[in-house]
């Protein structure tokens, strides 16, 4: 009997790492990998990137959607700042994503033409442990992050090649700039 029972433990414990590592470590890996391949293509953190209209071409990713235009900005806010996250203002369908160090999206905001900062184009992402600020410091979304390092990325609708120069023009106007330090929860 106890020649079965070692191994069936030992079995029970290289299914449960198993499923420990499919769960926590490989999508740590995959963003880590992700993040550091957008910076060597040259998106800097804290700074929104236009990337080149989706054909057969320029697809990097397994299935990005060529009818959107795409703004990537990397963020580090391991010295516990906020990031005023702006994006242009886009008549037709916008939305704004964030993703955490470990693939998670963990929020997504509709962005729209209006202007006014409770719609959307205007949102504070905390670092993970900072208060969200009392809506005299921002009246926007606010997100506070899971972790430190993430994505963010701005979806535009631009099915034609004239919808997508007019996001060229429109996506000079996004920003992910850090919030001002002496703003105080």
């Amino acid at each position: 009997m106890m020649r079965f029972v070692v191994p069936a433990v030992m079995l029970m414990g290289v299914a449960l790492f198993g499923h420990f590592a499919t769960l926590h470590l490989v999508p740590r890996v995959i963003m880590s990998k992700a993040m550091a391949r957008i910076e060597a293509s040259g998106v800097n953190v804290h700074q929104f990137t236009l990337t080149p209209r989706t054909t057969p071409q320029t697809q990097t990713v397994v299935r990005p959607s060529p009818d959107l235009a795409y703004s990537i900005c990397l963020f580090d806010l391991s010295d516990e700042q906020r990031l005023l996250v702006r994006a242009g203002l886009y008549e037709n369908y916008a939305s704004v994503s964030f993703f955490d160090a470990y693939t998670n999206n963990f929020a997504t905001v509709r962005v729209g033409a209006g202007g006014h900062p409770a719609s959307g184009s205007q949102i504070l992402l905390n670092a993970p442990g900072n208060a969200k600020l009392e809506s005299s410091g921002f009246a926007g979304p606010q997100f506070t992050a899971p972790t430190q390092r993430g994505i963010i990325l701005i979806r535009r609708l631009a099915p034609t090649q004239k919808a997508y120069e007019e996001v060229t023009s429109i996506a000079a106007a996004d920003s992910c700039s850090l919030f001002p330090a002496n703003v105080d929860s």
